[in-house]
């Protein structure tokens, strides 16, 4: 006779098992956008060493230019380790990309000064951006692709909602430290090598994240006898599908870049509310929208996607306009915490279930670069430069035509959406 575990083994075994996987899939999103935010935060304190301008503010937008040239690598890092995810297999890659994660953050942390190696140091910079670059493209196509494929049935929008939830805690984290190190370090000595330090213990934290995904599982079949799949075969066999991605993608993209990163600035220029109050109303927004994402996943299981992603761009489309103008009507701390508070539970049925209702778009043998892609062009192209348009709106005295720009966006999705299939039902190959 056959021995049998006990069912309460059999089940602890079953939730270690997807407890390490979305531990695994989650760790590479948090040092990913950590890394990406700390340089954001800490552009305006480093770029005096790195770039040789007689101005601090041309040096400053030196260093948001390569900022945006790290941007506009995601589409080829989503393509390329992509593709590498559908041929070597999810765990493999992701392996790849923490590394490069690793790399690109110590790049950075150990960059010479410009007053050291002269024209080399901003070279070494842009160089350190570029890798980070690749490996946050390459990390959503496998990542994305291997949380939702270790999923159970009927729990991927549960699963798929953890991509975010790790993305903020990676936010919150960056800022929190930046903070932390501005308050403790002298004005000169965070010039000088403070800012350093994020950089490097991000490096040191990918090791964690290395050996996490050690143990976790392949998701990716392995049958010898299915052809492997070239790079390009997502976009010439699934075309409708990747122009599914981008549609589904838009107003996600513009809406959480606007909520999340620019909102803070937006209040300040337009309403004349303090920074640290619009900062701290941020900050609370961020870590009420981390919390609120598994709840919103596990409703999509119930209800479905199309409800939530209807909802989600109708209301946007429709509230943006007003809910803009609130907020450079509103001074006091609660009202707009409020305007925040509320935005942010609805762009959350979004993102809960952006991972699930992308990967259900192609069958697995190129579902990683056919997601990775067009996801990370379309987020490159109206997500990156939300902040720019939002200023250049601003600088032309016409801030209201921000919250227009974001409508019509939204609108464009919300058609999308009316044309997409319900899969939530739909068992992933």
């Amino acid at each position: 006779m056959t021995s049998q575990s006990p069912p309460a083994v059999v089940n602890q075994a079953a939730q270690k098992h997807k407890t390490r996987q979305i531990m695994a899939s989650s760790i590479g999103n948090v040092i990913e956008w950590y890394d990406w935010y700390t340089y954001s935060f800490l552009a305006g304190i480093f770029a005096g060493q790195i770039f040789a301008a007689d101005n601090h503010l041309v040096s400053v937008l030196e260093a948001f230019a390569v900022f945006a040239v790290g941007f506009f690598l995601r589409p080829i890092g989503g393509l390329l380790i992509g593709f590498l995810a559908d041929r070597w297999g999810r765990k493999n890659t992701l392996t790849l990309t923490i590394m490069l994660m690793g790399a690109g953050s110590l790049i950075v942390g150990l960059c010479p000064t410009y007053e050291t190696v002269g024209a080399l140091s901003p070279v070494i910079l842009v160089f350190g951006r570029c890798v980070s670059g690749l490996s946050i493209g390459g990390e959503f196509a496998a990542n994305t692709t291997w949380l939702v494929e270790s999923a159970p049935p009927g729990r991927r929008g549960f699963f798929s909602s953890f991509q975010y939830v790790s993305t903020t805690i990676g936010q919150l984290i960056a800022s929190g430290f930046a903070a932390l190190l501005t308050g403790l370090l002298t004005e000169s000595s965070m010039s000088s090598w403070g800012w350093r330090l994020p950089f490097i213990v991000g490096a040191l934290i990918c090791m964690v994240g290395l050996w996490i995904r050690a143990g976790a599982a392949e998701t990716r079949q392995t049958d010898k006898a299915v052809r492997r799949p070239k790079m390009f075969d997502a976009i010439i066999h699934y075309p409708k599908a990747s122009l599914m991605i981008c549609g589904i993608t838009i107003a996600g993209t513009i809406a959480y870049y606007t909520w999340t990163t620019y909102l803070p600035s937006y209040a300040q220029e337009n309403s004349g509310i303090t920074a640290s109050k619009s900062l701290m109303i941020s900050t609370i927004g961020l870590a009420f929208f981390c919390v609120i994402q598994p709840f919103m996943g596990m409703l999509s299981d119930r209800i479905g996607r199309k409800p939530m992603l209807l909802a989600s761009s109708g209301i946007f489309a429709v509230g943006i306009v007003p809910a803009l103008a609130l907020v450079r009507s509103v001074t006091g701390f609660v009202p707009l915490l409020v305007v925040v508070l509320v935005g942010m539970v609805i762009l959350a049925a979004f993102t809960s279930i952006s991972a699930a209702v992308n990967a259900e778009q192609f069958p697995w043998h190129v579902r990683a670069a056919g997601v990775g892609f067009p996801y990370s062009l379309t987020v490159a192209i109206f997500g990156g430069t939300a902040p720019y348009v939002g200023t250049w709106m601003t600088k032309i005295s016409h801030p209201e035509y921000f919250g227009w720009y974001i409508a019509a966006l939204c609108a464009i999705s919300f058609v999308v959406y009316l044309f997409l299939h319900e899969t939530h039902n739909k068992e992933l190959d």
